[in-house]
């Protein structure tokens, strides 16, 4: 047989198709044989050519992979030895790759201690002194402590005295290799025993590797991966050489001798390690070094006649310009930003920013405008609160620059700047909107990259305005309108243009202004539809991008142009969206088409529910799909199909079934790639289906398991942005379900809810303890916020749960989750942090007031104790906005806080003021009794407050804290005085979540002082969309009671209105 096999695998070599084809017959036909395995060892072990024996070694893997279990026990055993035998007399380095694998192969199911044959090999190869079979050695102990790394831990402490010695060996960089690459795969598996041998070793691994740089700078590159692993699995172990370490990644990410791809992996290891171990940088005076080293990365000048990738004209900007030093050095200070004090960066940081800016190279500029634009999301409120103006000076003035890069990098600049330092770059509104205007109608359409960058400084400034109507410019209502106007004439202008990335850049800035402008886009709603209709039905590929982006923005302007004019259209969108999915498999379009589901579910969801199953069918297999996942698959993978049929069917019994896996072995794969279009599907399906149920009530009920199901599952995508949404979307179902047992308040809904409620916060509360990525947790934190805000004590019915969410705050508060840099670096509260490591922390403590109105105060009371200290420490009027408003929120519900929450009503922060008022209403509302001494003194603070505010959302927080105080005590509050203040404010123009809270005030004082109510009800009369129940009962009583002066009010209102007040009057 053996003859006949080596012809067969032979012929499999031949560039001839047929010739394949025939030997894949007949090798499969082979396969049957019992004398298989005994055959392809002798030709693995004695074919003179070393294709074909590479090939037997691979039949063999394949063999042992699937059908182990049907060898018999002395095949196994003569394989065990001939494969060792054949490895150690191979010379061709090709074979001996595959030979290890077939080992590895083996070791999965002969664990080490039973092929001690394998031991001694292993043992007596890597200490050879004959540096060819010490480097055949480590290529083996490589592969098959890869494949199974557990079953050699017993042996890791020698193993890593091995290793120590290995590295040493500067002459044999392939050994060295080797010996790191196992290094890396052992890593994660290492206990307390193997920590000391490990940290010895980092000084030698950091030689080796400069060694293996100048031998192979791409298996360096590979090698380096050993470092993310101990970041990530050991971080302890590298502190104590946490300098010589950021050294080497600095003197390697600095040389421009070496390739690009090199200098990127070293600068990515910082970029790691300033994320998990940021407080270490700077107790260790890193961070001056750090900036020293990269700054000539980011400031450095292309090769002459290049140009960066960022700046090339036909960039795309679809991110494919990311693996560059110098993407590397902004990405650095980025996350800098993010997870270190901004006084403690900025103090070192501008002077070198300053000396760019200040510079005659046009690069060094760059540099500069670039390192402003990547602070800008982590270090917002610094530069809000201290430096915008300058800052804002300087990118504005940029735009005049002589150089295109420096002009580029200033709209990037303020792009970042318009999404991230809101509200306060929307003042400026009325000199950046010219400024941005002027600039786009003076560029030359055929330089599109440019263009590109202008649209995305203009829709970044746009779409982050607050409403243009309350914007504090000069005459604002009738500037904003003109700017709106002159936008959209120039966009539809632009629009008209051949260049279908132009119309693209136009329609996307239509979505743009539609989210600033709201209602004053109405006059351009029909010729902005009409243009759009043209692209969302285009059938061609070129216009795909186009198609998608209108797509887009019809969502966008179904959200923001108003119920009654939106209507209309919604149920020929739904339409739209659904032919288009099943004419068009692209995820872009379809995750689009997810997102304007969504706001139609908010207009009209009654244009859904016939279309509920083919919606969240889509969504669904959206979520559950691979595609877009790539395998990238070792190169001996080719032969995976000539064993992949097995025609007998007397093997085909349970148990060999059960083995026999079709799917690809993970150790046949060589590395994965995931196309972000397909995340970023996922992650729109997960918060499309949360935001549909929520809005569809009742008739997504059908569909809730499956969706639960399918998006909990999603719980540990790989992805952080997809896990975060999906845990959004699980809060969304559970409020669902809130809302359809308030509806209908059966026992089968009020099971259905506190099954939901049982399985979704436990699964809050252990992601909080267990994961790393930070905003995760906070997207955790806001979406269990939710739940307790709309379920109430529902939440608490399970009577563990209330010490395990205040566990879960606490430990937040107390930075000891694995997000927060927490492990042996103990910081004092006093110490200055990271504005997003504050913000982690507001979300927690947003949750202290909503927890407290929800159980008994005597339950809560312990749990609120354990907080005092850490509050009232986050209250300095020292500490950040962030700080300040997070412990005025955090702080509510307790005596002890009172002076605080008073402190706070008087901040110079509105966001601080606002949740101060909030806080306030809920203490009166929660303490009941407790706090009704305090009285004057709280409504002293309103009065002075309502007299002087400006800020709308203050404002209506502070009618609705003096609602709360009526409804807990109302015979301590002087109505006479208080009714006509409060109803002056109505309704409400900011936080319309209040509505609830003030009619149902009005409808009990209407119970309560009927003749004081009566005789301001004329004063306002208005409609509370999201909870009609209340308003409209409170309607009706006025109608019957006091019909004349009902009616004198109700013909006073706007004819929209008044129509609007009878319908929801009549139909109840």
């Amino acid at each position: 047989m053996t003859e006949e096999l080596e012809q067969i695998l032979s012929q499999l070599t031949q560039p001839d198709n047929a010739i394949i084809q025939q030997a894949t017959a007949q090798l499969k036909q082979a396969f049957k044989d019992p004398a298989i395995i005994p055959g392809l060892c002798a030709v693995m072990s004695g074919s003179q050519n070393p294709q074909i024996r590479q090939s037997a070694a691979v039949m063999l893997r394949l063999r042992v992979k699937k059908h182990w279990k049907k060898i018999s026990p002395n095949d196994r055993e003569s394989l065990k030895a001939v494969v060792l035998q054949a490895f150690m007399q191979e010379t061709e380095h090709t074979v001996q790759h595959s030979l290890s694998q077939l080992c590895a192969v083996m070791v999965k199911h002969e664990t080490p201690d039973h092929w001690p044959a394998l031991l001694q090999l292993l043992t007596q190869s890597t200490k050879s002194g004959n540096p060819h079979d010490r480097q055949v050695g480590l290529l083996l102990l490589n592969k098959v402590i890869e494949s199974n790394p557990e079953p050699f831990k017993p042996h890791y402490c020698q193993l890593l005295q091995l290793l120590r010695s290995v590295l040493e060996d500067h002459n044999n960089p392939t050994a060295l290799y080797y010996c790191i690459l196992t290094l890396t795969a052992i890593t994660a598996f290492t206990g307390t025993e193997e920590m000391h041998l490990m940290r010895s070793i980092l000084p030698n691994l950091i030689v080796a590797l400069k060694c293996l740089i100048k031998a192979d700078e791409n298996q360096a590159s590979e090698a380096m991966e050993v470092f993310n692993e101990l970041m990530e699995s050991e971080v302890s172990i590298i502190v104590p050489h946490v300098a010589d370490i950021v050294r080497f990644f600095l003197e390697v990410g600095s040389d421009t001798n070496l390739s690009d791809s090199l200098r990127v992996k070293a600068l990515s290891c910082v970029t790691f390690l300033i994320k998990l171990k940021s407080k270490t940088v700077l107790k260790q005076k890193l961070l001056n070094p750090i900036l020293q080293a990269i700054f000539p990365v980011l400031t450095a000048a292309p090769a002459p006649g290049e140009q960066d990738p960022e700046d090339e004209e036909d960039n795309s900007g679809d991110g494919t310009d990311n693996e560059s030093p110098k993407h590397c050095a902004a990405q650095i200070i980025d996350t800098m930003a993010l997870h270190m004090p901004p006084e403690k960066l900025f103090q070192q940081l501008m002077p070198l920013t300053q000396t760019c800016l200040a510079s005659e190279n046009p690069y060094q500029r760059k540099g500069g405008l670039m390192c402003l634009a990547v602070l800008a999301e982590g270090c917002a409120d610094h530069i809000r609160t201290k430096m915008l103006k300058s800052v804002l000076q300087t990118v504005c003035q940029s735009l005049s620059d002589s150089s295109e890069v420096v002009r580029s990098a200033g709209l990037f600049a303020l792009g970042q700047f318009s999404e991230h330092l809101q509200p306060e770059v929307s003042t400026y509104c009325s000199e950046l909107m010219p400024l941005l205007l002027g600039y786009l109608s003076s560029l030359n359409q055929a330089k599109i990259g440019h263009v590109t960058k202008a649209f995305y400084a203009l829709e970044n400034f746009m779409e982050n305005l607050v409403k243009l109507t309350q914007l504090p410019c000069k005459g604002r209502n009738y500037q904003n309108f003109l700017q709106t106007k002159n936008s959209i004439t120039m966009l539809s202008a632009l629009n008209n243009t051949d260049n279908l990335k132009i119309k693209e850049l136009a329609v996307s800035a239509i979505g743009a202004i539609a989210n600033a402008a709201k209602e004053l886009l109405v006059p351009y709603f029909t010729p902005v539809i009409e243009s759009l209709k043209g692209f969302l039905t285009t059938t061609t590929e070129e216009m795909r991008s186009l198609q998608t982006q209108s797509l887009d923005t019809l969502s966008v302007l179904a959200r923001t142009i108003g119920k009654d004019v939106f209507s209309p259209l919604a149920a020929e969108c739904v339409q739209l969206g659904l032919n288009l999915t099943d004419t068009i498999d692209d995820p872009d379009l379809r995750r689009c088409t997810y997102s304007l589901y969504s706001a139609v579910s908010i207009v009209s969801p009654d244009c859904l529910t016939p279309h509920l199953t083919a919606i969240t069918t889509v969504m669904l297999y959206a979520l559950k799909s691979s595609e877009g996942v790539t395998a990238h698959l070792e190169e001996d993978k080719t032969f995976v199909l000539l064993d992949d049929d097995d025609d007998d069917n007397e093997e085909k019994d349970t148990e060999d079934f059960l083995e026999d896996d079709k799917e690809t072995d993970i150790h046949d794969v060589a590395g994965f790639s995931v196309e972000n279009a397909y995340i970023d599907e996922k992650e729109d399906a997960c918060e499309a289906l949360g935001e549909i149920a929520f809005n569809a009530g009742v008739a997504f009920q059908p569909f809730l398991e499956s969706s639960f199901q399918q998006v909990y599952e999603m719980r540990d995508f790989p992805h952080e942005d997809v896990r975060r949404a999906a845990f959004g979307a699980m809060g969304q179902f559970c409020r669902a379900q809130h809302k359809v047992w308030k509806e209908n308040p059966t026992e089968a809904n009020h099971q259905a809810l506190l099954k939901l409620l049982d399985i979704v916060v436990p699964c809050f509360l252990e992601t909080v303890r267990t994961e790393p990525e930070r905003h995760v947790v906070m997207g955790v934190l806001e979406s269990m916020n939710s739940v307790i805000k709309s379920c109430k004590e529902v939440v608490f019915k399970n009577p563990s749960r209330l010490k395990e969410i205040s566990h879960a705050i606490r430990d937040v508060l107390k930075k000891k989750t694995p997000c927060q840099d927490s492990g042996g670096d103990e910081v004092d509260d006093e110490d200055q942090q990271a504005e997003y490591d504050a913000m982690l922390q507001e979300f927690a403590g947003e949750g202290i007031p909503l927890v407290a109105a929800s159980v008994p105060a005597d339950n809560f009371f312990p749990f609120l104790n354990d907080l005092l200290p850490f509050i009232m420490n986050k209250a300095k009027s020292s500490c950040t906005v962030a700080d300040r408003s997070f412990s005025v929120v955090a702080g509510r519900l307790s005596n002890r806080l009172l002076p605080v929450l008073v402190a706070g009503a008087k901040d110079s922060d509105p966001e601080v003021r606002n949740n101060s008022v909030f806080g306030l209403g809920c203490l009166a509302q929660a303490a009941g009794p407790i706090v009704v001494s305090d009285y004057p003194m709280m409504l002293s603070v309103f009065s002075n407050l309502l007299s002087k505010e400006s800020d709308l959302r203050v404002i209506d927080n502070l009618c609705a804290a003096l609602c709360r105080m009526i409804m807990s005590n109302v015979d301590a509050v002087p109505l006479e005085q208080v009714l006509p203040a409060l109803v002056a404010r109505l309704p409400l123009k900011e936080d319309q979540e209040e509505n609830n809270t003030v009619f149902s005030c009005l409808a009990m004082l209407y119970t309560h002082s009927p003749a004081l109510v009566q005789s301001k009800a004329h004063l306002h009369l208005f409609i509370f969309e999201d909870d009609q129940n209340i308003s409209v009962a409170l309607m009706q009583k006025f109608a019957q009671n006091h019909s004349a002066d009902f009616q004198a009010a109700v013909t006073a209102l706007p004819a929209e209105q008044r129509d609007s007040l009878s319908a929801a009057i009549t139909a109840s």
